[in-house]
């Protein structure tokens, strides 16, 4: 539970004798949230929000210019003598209430006042711009006249009506697209293509757009009011924005999630009509803008848009559905006041959390929100370097002012200067510096268990393909799939009439020129030689035939197990010549042929291999030993298997030249190992899977170094 704040401050005399209240313009709203009532402050000439609880707002709608903060405190201390705030808390709040312009002073002082409150506002603003660089805002105009004006006809959408229309669009949409699957995941590939990239940034603009007016009218539709529309700079791309903050005045929390909710509606069901058109033409500008324009929807609802830990429209999502206000804020005091309570020993402190549930929600958000920001950024800036390096460069060092540098200082500064740490100084100091010195000893020198991960193929250590050397017709299967066979056993027939008939003709030949021999020799001695050179070449077509004939009959080249898919349906089919017809195979030993990254190599050749482990496609909960694992000492680009390549679905990059796709566009070393087929797990011949190599422990902090040099090698060449 959360503990009693406390009732008194050190620093309460800065204010006590202050005479401050709301502004006569602040708007009141009442919102439940958990059955609790809260309440919103509303700066109407700024449009910004300031949520309370009762007691705090208790104690606000009783400031007055004619008493001062301590006689107010008093009063509700006696009023409300369990729930009334500390003087802690009321500090803070006032604090608060001030940097949002929401508080009046004295006529001497207030002008002066208030202008430097709002060059601080301006000034903060900027600085949270510059620092959030990747997705700065600038605002340009009010759309709210625009909005009044023709919600008379998009209002009608926002309704029961629209809903099953645009239920029925998109669900339609989603089966075009399960039906389109393949196309549309090969479309995917040229998607940074330099001759795509207009049409991908027009599909972005004309969603996001349509989305921010989705936010708009629908917050409009409920009383809401929408003044600002302007610029954002997702990573560096201009796309349209509005503020639609004026939803959180709005009672009814399903409004506020519908708000919250319609960006994503609009830009699902623009797409949905977007995938008709990609899947009723052909190449072309308006289908390259139509599939961007699915792509984006996707790509922006599931990673931005929607996901809770970013603050886009998830998040604000999640905070009514759970009831929390101002979630993330919140989510940063609660670590923040344990850090302070359990690290520096500061006792006199309010903990922001009402419950210890809800003290566990604010913990999981903070750090998950704060890890998930990380790998998100981090994927974005390799996104972008991969294909323009400089501007990649630039947001790196941006984020490492943003993250790394800026967050630095105000640790410094806090440490040195915070008047919160008056009493517990010398221990704050001692335990951040303690705990970074731990942290950086414990990733360099405690080692932990180390193992990759590889790709590779199943293959049997004894196999033939079977083909056949001469064109024909089916006509019956010797031998079944899957049974075992002999050396020289046949294994299906084939007929030509085309064959036989070029083998009569040639027989005929032969007859023919034998004829002509034994005439020569009555009458023409001298033409013998020539007819002889002809019964050669003749004997040699019929020779040459008889033995395309007598392989008519497919034979097995070694003994074991035939495997062909769908034999069943050759009977009655003409296959040219060579065409593939399977396998035989050794059943009993194969061999897992892995695909190893340069980097990964490395420490194979360097250090003493632990063990290795192999699961196959199809049957992950079956771990197969891996024995005799032996590394090929040479660099290679041929792929043990197409399967393992983009263009079979694999995992490794191809040649974009290779039509066979079986050339990798990087180096690699193949490893191999033995594999013992069990009752519970059935080999088959070219199945993939994954190999696990363990390696000997190695400590956190060398080996993320060596990751990020061997990835900034590889990718870009630094």
């Amino acid at each position: 539970m959360t503990e009693a704040p406390p009732t008194f401050s050190e620093s309460w005399y800065r204010v006590a004798h202050q005479r401050v209240a709301l502004r006569p313009t602040v708007q009141v709203h009442r919102q439940r949230f958990r059955g609790e009532r809260w309440y919103v402050l509303q700066n109407p000439f700024n449009n910004q929000y300031f949520r309370l609880r009762p007691a705090a707002y208790e104690f606000v709608a009783r400031l007055s210019m004619n008493r001062t903060v301590e006689e107010v405190w008093k009063e509700c201390l006696e009023r409300f003598p369990d729930e009334a705030p500390g003087q802690e808390a009321v500090l803070q709040l006032l604090a608060q209430l001030y940097h949002a312009n929401l508080l009046q002073y004295p006529a001497t002082s207030d002008a002066s006042q208030l202008f430097k409150r709002y060059e601080k506002t301006r000034t903060r603003e900027l600085r949270g711009r510059l620092l959030n660089i990747m997705f700065a805002r600038i605002p340009l105009l009010d759309p709210d006249h625009f909005l009044v004006r023709t919600m008379s006809v998009v209002g009608k959408l926002i309704s029961p009506v629209g809903a099953f229309l645009w239920l029925i669009v998109v669900g339609w949409a989603l089966k075009v697209v399960a039906d389109n699957f393949a196309l549309a995941k090969d479309e995917a590939q040229g998607l940074l293509a330099p001759s795509n990239l207009p049409f991908l940034y027009l599909g972005l603009v004309i969603l996001k757009t349509l989305h921010e007016f989705g936010h708009a009218y629908f917050c409009r539709k409920w009383g809401g009011e929408v003044h600002t529309m302007g610029v954002l700079f997702m990573i560096f791309t201009p796309v349209p924005y509005v503020d639609a903050t004026s939803a959180w005045g709005l009672k009814e929390r399903w409004k506020r999630v519908m708000v919250g909710l319609a960006g994503v509606i609009v830009e699902l069901f623009i797409a949905a009509l977007a995938v008709f058109v990609w899947a009723k033409t052909g190449p072309g500008t308006l289908h390259s803008v139509a599939y961007n324009m699915m792509f984006v929807a996707s790509v922006s609802a599931a990673v931005f848009n929607l996901n809770p830990l970013l603050r886009f429209d998830g998040y604000y999502i999640l905070s009514d559905l759970v009831e929390i206000p101002n979630l993330a804020q919140r989510a940063n005091r609660q670590l923040r006041y344990w850090a302070e309570k359990f690290l520096y020993g500061l006792k006199k402190d309010v903990e922001p959390a009402d419950n210890a549930k809800e003290a566990a929600w604010l913990g999981v958000f903070g750090v998950t929100s704060g890890v998930y920001r990380v790998f998100v950024f981090a994927g974005v800036l390799l996104f972008v370097a991969d294909s323009f390096l400089l501007v990649g460069i630039l947001m790196a060092a941006f984020c490492a002012v943003a993250w790394v540098i800026t967050p630095t200082f105000k640790l410094l500064n806090y440490l040195a200067s915070s008047p919160r740490l008056d009493r517990t100084r010398p221990r704050a100091i001692a335990v951040t510096a303690g705990l970074a010195l731990l942290i950086v000893l414990f990733l360099q020198f405690v080692p932990f268990p180390y193992h990759f991960r590889a790709p590779g193929v199943a293959r049997s250590q004894a196999w033939t393909e079977v083909h056949n050397e001469t064109a024909g017709r089916v006509t019956r299967l010797h031998a079944q799939p899957g049974q075992a066979v002999v050396v020289g056993q046949p294994l299906l027939q084939l007929e030509s009439p085309e064959l036989d008939l070029e083998l009569s003709n040639a027989r005929a030949r032969v007859e023919e020129v034998e004829t002509r021999i034994r005439q020569a020799l009555q009458e023409a001695v001298p033409n013998l030689e020539p007819l002889r050179q002809l019964r050669e070449s003749a004997l040699l077509t019929v020779h040459l035939l008889d033995n395309y004939r007598s392989n008519l009959v497919v034979r097995a080249s070694q003994s074991g197990s035939w495997v062909f898919p769908h034999a069943e349906e050759l009977p009655g089919r003409w296959l040219p010549r060579g065409a593939d017809l399977g396998v035989v195979l050794d059943p009993t030993r194969f061999q897992f042929h892995a695909v190893i990254g340069s980097e990964d190599a490395d420490r194979l050749f360097g250090g003493r291999m632990g063990g290795a482990e192999v699961r196959i496609l199809g049957q992950a909960g079956v771990v197969l030993p891996l024995s005799d694992v032996q590394m090929i000492p040479a660099e290679r680009r041929e792929l043990p298997s197409a399967a393992l390549g983009w263009l079979a679905g694999g995992p490794v990059r191809t040649a974009a030249n290779d039509p066979n796709g079986v050339r990798a566009a990087e180096p690699f070393f193949e490893v191999r190992g033995n594999l013992a087929p069990g009752p519970s797990a059935a080999l088959l011949h070219g199945r993939g899977g994954r190999v696990r190599f363990d390696l000997p422990a190695e400590p956190l902090l060398p080996r993320w170094i060596r990751a990020l040099r061997q990835l900034l090698q590889r990718r870009y060449q630094l």
